[in-house]
C-alpha cells in the first residue's frame, strides 16, 4: 500500500473510537486534571524514559509540594529527587527542573512560554517535549514525534523515515493538520495497547485490515 493510499481519515477515526477503551496516557490524564501550562510542563519533563504509572504518580506528589515556578524553587533539589523518584534519572530531572524554574521565573514572569523555539531554550526540554506542551497545554499545532508515534507512522507507510526528528518533518508534509494536536497521544495510547513494537495484537487492532504492516515479521 503506498502512503498516497493509506486512508488516514479512517485510520483515526477507527483508532479515536476504538481508544475509550484503552488506558489513558499519563499526559492526557494529567491534562484533565489540570490545564495549567506549568504543571503540563513539568509532568512532560518527568515522563521521559518513565513508565506512565510511575510519571503520574511521581507529578502528583510534586505538585503537592509546589504548583508555581517560585514555590518549587523553594524546594531543595534533593527534595525534589526524593518526591519524583523513582523516575528515570530523577536526580537530572529534579536539577533540570530548578533550573527551567528559574528561567521561568527571571526571564519569563513565571509564565510557560507558547512557542516552540523558545520552549527549547529550557533546562531539560527538547523538541518532544516542547511539542506535548504547545499542544496539550496551549491547544497550539504541532506534532510531538516519540518513539510509537515514529514507530506506527512507519509501520502504516505514512512516512519512510530513520528517527523521530525525521519522522516529525516528514508528518508535517503528509498528515493534516487537523490531526496534528491528537495525534501523538492517540498513537502512544495506540501503541501502548495495541501496536506494540514486537509482536503487535493484530488481532485486536481496530485497523488491522488497512494496515500494510511494514516490516512486521511476527504478531498476534
Amino acid at each position: 500500500m503506498r502512503q498516497s493510499q493509506l486512508p488516514i481519515d479512517k485510520i483515526l477515526a477507527a483508532l479515536r473510537k476504538a481508544s475509550r477503551h484503552w488506558t489513558s496516557t499519563t499526559l492526557a490524564q494529567i491534562t484533565r486534571e489540570t490545564d495549567n501550562p506549568f504543571k503540563i510542563l513539568v509532568a512532560t519533563v518527568l515522563s521521559a524514559r518513565t513508565k506512565d504509572i510511575t510519571t503520574l504518580e511521581a507529578a502528583r506528589r510534586l505538585f503537592k509540594a509546589a504548583s508555581t515556578p517560585r514555590e518549587m524553587m523553594k524546594l531543595p533539589r534533593r527534595a525534589i529527587e526524593k518526591l519524583i523518584f523513582p523516575v528515570g534519572f530523577y536526580r537530572t530531572k529534579a536539577k533540570n527542573i530548578r533550573k527551567l524554574c528559574q528561567t521561568l521565573v527571571d526571564k519569563y514572569r513565571s509564565e510557560v512560554p507558547e512557542t516552540l523555539e523558545t520552549l527549547v531554550t529550557l533546562s531539560g526540554v527538547g523538541r518532544k517535549t516542547a511539542n506535548l506542551v504547545i499542544t496539550m497545554a496551549f491547544q497550539k499545532h504541532g506534532i510531538c514525534v516519540d518513539t510509537h508515534v515514529h514507530r506506527i507512522s512507519n509501520r502504516w507507510g505514512l512516512v519512510k523515515t530513520r528517527n523521530p526528528k525525521e519522522t516529525e518533518f516528514a508528518l508535517y508534509n503528509v498528515l493534516p493538520k487537523k490531526y496534528w494536536i491528537g495525534y501523538n497521544d492517540l498513537l502512544v495510547s495506540f501503541g501502548q495497547n495495541i501496536c506494540q513494537p514486537v509482536s503487535p495484537f493484530c488481532c485486536r487492532c481496530p485497523v488491522e485490515k488497512l494496515c500494510p504492516k511494514i516490516n512486521v515479521s511476527k504478531h498476534r
